[in-house]
């Protein structure tokens, strides 16, 4: 990993102590320098790092830029195959994944069209397997390539908003995400990163129970500092938040920060690292923030300890997972060190004291005090969930409520949303109404304006489903099959002039199982990108001539809506 050193003998020994301190906690890497080249023909530059905050998950990898254009070329960062290709219409949208010799693996994301032999090959895939949406693994030596040899071109498709190049690297065996910023690309970064806010917990009680007392930070001789003298609290444990970012050189963009380290009157006692993540931990990073108050319209805030239900993940601690304890009325000298992955540090002072106010932890007394690493139950004679050991972080009085909706039905208030979940949970709403079509029961889910529909399956007397989210919770009878609205296109006309056809397919629960066209009697692919419309560009599949297109929209309940159209090309 490269490490640039500062001019000022201040900064120059602040990052000598730092990085001898945090040694502690965080061994030095020891990932291949100059094994890859940039991915993507356009001037060497990210839109955002690895790690990066984002709703629900980290960034895992660099969003390359792209000129903000698409369709520049994409290149394999070094020789191997290519395993797997994948097309989905949110995510990656079409991505390349290549395993390379020295068991690394890299990935390509929301690209365009693949290089031409590999765009065939996985064409007649789609086809073979009469769908759109495919995961295909490649067997070596099948598509094999050098460093630098074309591979795809750029693009926009799937999650992405703009035009840009996802890339990520994996250890191949694991497929654990590593921080390509370790990797040595030429990125050049002389710049440390910016500590904006600090933010102070009662850790006698859960993060989600308080609201913390925050503090803006000013910069005074190269060190970030309270405009307070001495931190005052009425607790005996506390922990602490930051906001801060990172940039590099020639950039204005506000990337996430690699590294921060909390000192406790001098001794390294916690800190976090954002060096590998796999996609089964990423949601963790509703852990890693305090997610009330960004829930909430807050800034984000990254504690600097590890909550209870975040199983190590990109922590690590010497003791009280980073809670300090303060048994006295004297003041501690607290420290935070924030790095990024160029070796730039900065550092955040301040001391903090206990005024000698100090009350009983709080009590679990009750059954509605849900608690992280234990099975969670509610249930009363109409609704009920559990949730599983790790689905929670932090402890919460459970809140629970009953609302009469104004067709009458019930509605059931499962807490709110200010506290994340890590895994689903089981939900089960007791059926109110007769209906003979079970399967045409859906569970939604509502949270201000959003709203979620799960197809509910009875059992009993119960009907049940799945969800990650609290919120209001009812059962609705779903009835109504998909509205298919043709773009462009209608029952009878010469297509000869139009180089594609476009379906607007919507429904009312939000949620499209299944797709079909049929020409003339054989399935025709229609891409879904972004899950917004469904698109078929003219190719050798429909020639000259009459032709007959049926298609089939069925939502999760079964409801659907078949329409047939001729035309001529």
């Amino acid at each position: 990993m490269r490490r640039l050193l500062k001019i000022s003998f201040y900064s120059f020994c602040s990052l000598l102590l730092g990085n001898t301190a945090s040694a502690q906690l965080f061994p030095p890497k020891n990932y291949p320098q100059k094994y890859f080249q940039w991915p993507v023909g356009a001037k060497v530059g990210i839109a955002a790092n690895f790690g990066e905050l984002r709703p629900n998950h980290y960034h895992m990898g660099l969003d390359c830029k792209t000129d903000q254009k698409v369709n520049l070329p994409v290149y394999a960062a070094a020789a191997g195959y290519i395993a797997r290709v994948k097309i989905e219409p949110s995510g990656f949208g079409r991505s390349i994944m290549i395993n390379h010799p020295n068991g690394i693996s890299t990935l390509y994301a929301h690209l365009n069209d693949f290089y031409p032999a590999l765009e065939k090959y996985i064409k007649e895939e789609q086809y073979r397997q009469q769908r759109w949406d495919i995961t295909v693994m490649l067997p070596e030596k099948l598509f094999n390539v050098n460093k630098g040899d074309f591979i795809a071109y750029s693009g926009n498709t799937g999650g992405s908003q703009g035009p840009h190049m996802h890339f990520e690297i994996r250890d191949t065996k694991t497929e654990k995400v590593l921080n390509p910023l370790l990797f040595d690309f030429p990125i050049p970064d002389n710049i440390e990163p910016t500590i904006l806010r600090l933010a102070v917990y009662d850790r006698r009680f859960s993060t989600y129970e308080q609201a913390p007392k925050i503090y803006p930070l000013k910069k005074v001789n190269g060190v970030f500092k309270t405009s307070t003298g001495i931190i005052s609290v009425n607790t005996d444990k506390v922990s602490f938040a930051i906001t801060a970012y990172d940039r590099y050189t020639g950039s204005t963009n506000q990337n996430g920060i690699y590294e921060a380290v909390l000192y406790d009157d001098g001794n390294a006692i916690s800190g976090f690292e954002m060096d590998s993540i796999s996609y089964d931990e990423t949601r963790y990073l509703n852990a890693h923030i305090d997610y009330k108050t960004r829930s909430t319209g807050g800034p984000f805030l990254e504690h600097l300890s590890r909550l209870p239900g975040y199983n190590n993940g990109i922590y690590k601690a010497t003791q009280t997972d980073g809670v300090v304890s303060l048994k006295n009325d004297s003041a501690h000298q607290i420290k935070v060190i924030v790095t990024d992955a160029n070796g730039n540090s900065s550092t955040l002072e301040f001391a903090v004291k206990n005024n000698g106010i100090s009350t009983n932890n709080l009590v679990a007394n009750n059954s509605d005090f849900f608690r992280p690493g234990y099975l969670n139950v509610f249930e009363n004679a109409n609704v009920g969930l559990y949730l599983p050991e790790n689905c929670i972080y932090d402890s919460f009085h459970f809140k629970y409520n009953e609302i009469r909706a104004a067709n009458g039905s019930m509605i059931y208030q499962l807490h709110n949303t200010s506290v994340p979940l890590q895994t689903y949970f089981p939900v089960k709403i007791r059926a109110g109404f007769a209906t003979k079509d079970t399967g045409r029961i859906v569970m939604k889910r509502s949270s201000g304006n959003k709203e979620d529909y799960k197809k509910a399956f009875y059992e009993n007397g119960w009907y049940r489903s799945a969800f990650r989210e609290f919120g209001n919770f009812q059962l609705l009878i779903d009835s109504i099959p998909p509205s298919v609205v043709p773009i462009g296109f209608k029952d009878g006309m010469n297509a000869s002039r139009t180089g594609r056809i476009i379906f607007a397919v919507t429904d009312n629960t939000e949620e499209i199982k299944n797709f079909t066209a049929l020409l003339d009697g054989n399935w025709l692919r229609f891409s879904n990108d972004k899950g917004r419309n469904f698109i078929y560009n003219f190719d050798e599949h429909c020639t000259a001539g009459e032709h007959e297109l049926i298609v089939i929209a069925e939502d999760q309940v079964g409801n659907k809506t078949e329409k047939k159209y001729h035309f001529t090309r």
